[in-house]
Order: structure tokens, then C-alpha cells, then sequence
């Protein structure tokens, strides 16, 4: 069964064949037929519709309007409604709504769908099929929905939509931090921060995959990017749990030290790159501990010997 393959992240195409439909030159048939993607879902009276598109108009016009759009919109989907049995618009006299019926890939549908199948669960939590399904949703969101439009429902949607995705990075780079995939951790969290450059935990989070990785020098600049971010951003200096984790990566100490549990999760090369260090500061506190036991013996030797010379 052919489809229609509709992309609603950055710039918007449609394909059908592989071959990409024209006729959407109208700025308001686009926005009616983005409209109607977006709130797939239900039925849309033809009143809230024209309100909605043509608020500017009176009734009678907004309701003109939109029949010569909707008009339009058919004509540019008449290829596809000739090729498939099922056609995509559904319309009645008084409301028009996309046919759940009809064959369409929805880059927006997937990844919703991506999202909803791995809320609540946390990165390390994520199954294979889970975590493949992410890593293809980070790939659909090319960029901000709908780049370009303005409108108040759209600015609302790619809002929601960009939230979404930062919860779906999040995700990744907890399961990469992990796993020990510290080189693909980094990218997500640097796409994290070109959405938000003063998002604090991530800049943390991006500390300790360096620090993990063995690039201490590189975790060390990632702080003071992220001082320099809040102070230019927000007026503020970076949280507590920030100076704990550059004081560890300064020393030079075991990262599982930190105490930021509900976070981090030590990745295998930690325990191959620290455990050696940790062995080596348990030997020498060892040899502490018996030279001031051995002093501690003399000691009490050298007592013991007065008091029985005195009595």
C-alpha cells in the first residue's frame, strides 16, 4: 500500500512515490493542512477553522476563505487520492478532520510515539527497542517544528515538541554515560545545550563523560563554559553540586565519590581507569596507620617501663 511520507520538522515536504507533491503555495492552505496533522486526532469544525486562519475577517469571509483553501488543499492531494482507496481528508458540511484511516508516515507521529513508549523510564532503564526507537526520534527532529511559522498554536506545538526532545537527549545520555558510549553521550548533550546553554545538569552531566573518557583537561573548560553561560544567562554561579563535581575532577579523585546518586551512574572505564589510583591511596593510608601503630607500641612500651622503674 503506497503512503504518504510527511515531514513537520524544519522545512516541510510531503512525498508520495518518492516524488515530492507540489501545489502548497498558499502560506494559509499550508497552515490549514499543518493544522490538521498536528490535531489529527479529532474532527475540526469548519467555524473554528475560519476563525482560527482568517481571526481578521468577519464570519461570512473567514468562512469563504476557507472553502477556496480547503479547495486547494484537495487539488494538491488529488494525485494521491486517485492512487489509494482511502482518501486523506475526511469532509463534512460542518467539520473536516484527517482520515485516521489513511496511509501517512508522520515525522511528528513517530516521534511522539517514540516518546510516550519510554516516559517515566529512566536512560539506564531503557530497553533495545526502547533505546532504538529514541536514537531514531533524535534523527527525526532535523530542527524546530514547523521552522518559519509563528502562528500561537504553532509556537505552542514546537514548544511542547522541543520539550519532548530534551527529555528524549536526556535519555540517551544517561544510557550512553551508562553503557560506556561516552563519545555518543557527548553529542547529545551538546545538542541539549544549543537548545538551552545554561542548562546546568547538563553541563555536569557533559563533566563527567570527559572526566570518564580520561579528558580531565576537557571536562575542566566544559565548567568554566557553564560558569560562563549561567552568569551571562541567568546572573547566577554554578549550584553547589556543580563545585563539588569540578573539585573532583580538579583532585583528580574517583568520580563515584560524587555524591550526585540520582544522576550518575559510573560507566565500566571508570572502574578501570580509578580503581588503581583508589588502591593506591588505601596502601598508602595502610602505612600510615601501621607507623602510627608501631609509634603508638613504643609508646606504651616506654610508659609501661617508668611506671615499673617508679614503683
Amino acid at each position: 500500500m503506497n503512503q504518504l511520507n510527511i515531514k513537520l520538522f524544519g522545512k516541510f515536504s510531503i512525498e508520495f512515490e518518492k516524488q515530492v507533491l507540489r501545489g502548497f503555495d498558499s502560506r494559509k492552505v499550508q497552515e490549514l493542512f499543518f493544522y490538521l496533522l498536528m490535531y489529527r486526532d479529532r474532527p475540526h469544525s469548519r467555524e473554528t477553522l475560519a476563525s482560527l486562519l482568517w481571526k481578521e475577517n468577519s464570519t461570512s469571509q473567514s468562512k469563504k476563505y476557507l472553502r477556496q483553501a480547503l479547495w486547494q488543499l484537495q487539488n494538491a492531494l488529488q494525485k494521491q487520492a486517485q492512487s489509494n482507496e482511502q482518501s486523506l481528508l475526511l469532509i463534512e458540511a460542518e467539520w473536516i478532520q484527517i482520515n485516521p484511516q489513511a496511509h501517512i508516515s508522520l515525522d511528528v507521529e513517530s516521534f511522539e510515539k517514540a516518546y510516550e513508549a519510554a516516559r517515566g523510564l529512566r536512560g539506564r532503564e531503557l530497553n533495545a527497542p526502547q533505546l532504538h526507537a529514541l536514537e531514531r526520534a533524535a534523527r527525526l527532529y532535523e530542527a524546530d517544528l514547523l521552522s518559519g511559522w509563528y502562528q500561537d498554536w504553532c509556537l505552542y506545538e514546537r514548544e511542547r515538541l522541543e520539550n519532548m526532545c530534551l527529555a528524549i537527549l536526556d535519555k540517551l545520555m544517561a544510557y550512553c554515560e551508562a553503557h560506556g558510549n561516552y563519545e555518543a553521550g557527548l553529542i547529545y548533550g551538546t545538542r541539549i545545550l544549543n537548545f538551552d546553554c545554561a542548562r546546568e545538569r547538563t553541563h555536569r552531566r557533559i563533566m563527567r563523560l570527559y572526566y570518564l573518557s580520561g579528558d580531565r583537561t576537557a571536562a575542566l573548560r566544559q565548567y568554566t563554559r557553564c560558569a560562563e553561560a549561567l552568569d551571562e544567562e541567568l546572573s547566577v554561579k554554578p549550584a553547589k553540586l556543580t563545585e563539588e563535581l569540578y573539585a573532583i575532577v580538579s583532585e583528580d579523585l574517583p568520580i563515584s565519590s560524587y555524591r550526585e546518586k540520582s544522576i550518575f551512574v559510573a560507566g565500566k572505564r571508570e572502574t578501570r581507569v580509578h580503581l588503581p589510583k583508589v588502591m593506591v591511596h588505601l596502601k598508602q593510608l595502610q602505612g600510615i596507620l601501621d607507623d602510627v601503630q608501631k609509634h603508638v607500641k613504643k609508646d606504651i612500651e616506654t610508659i609501661e617501663n617508668t611506671l615499673k622503674s617508679q614503683s
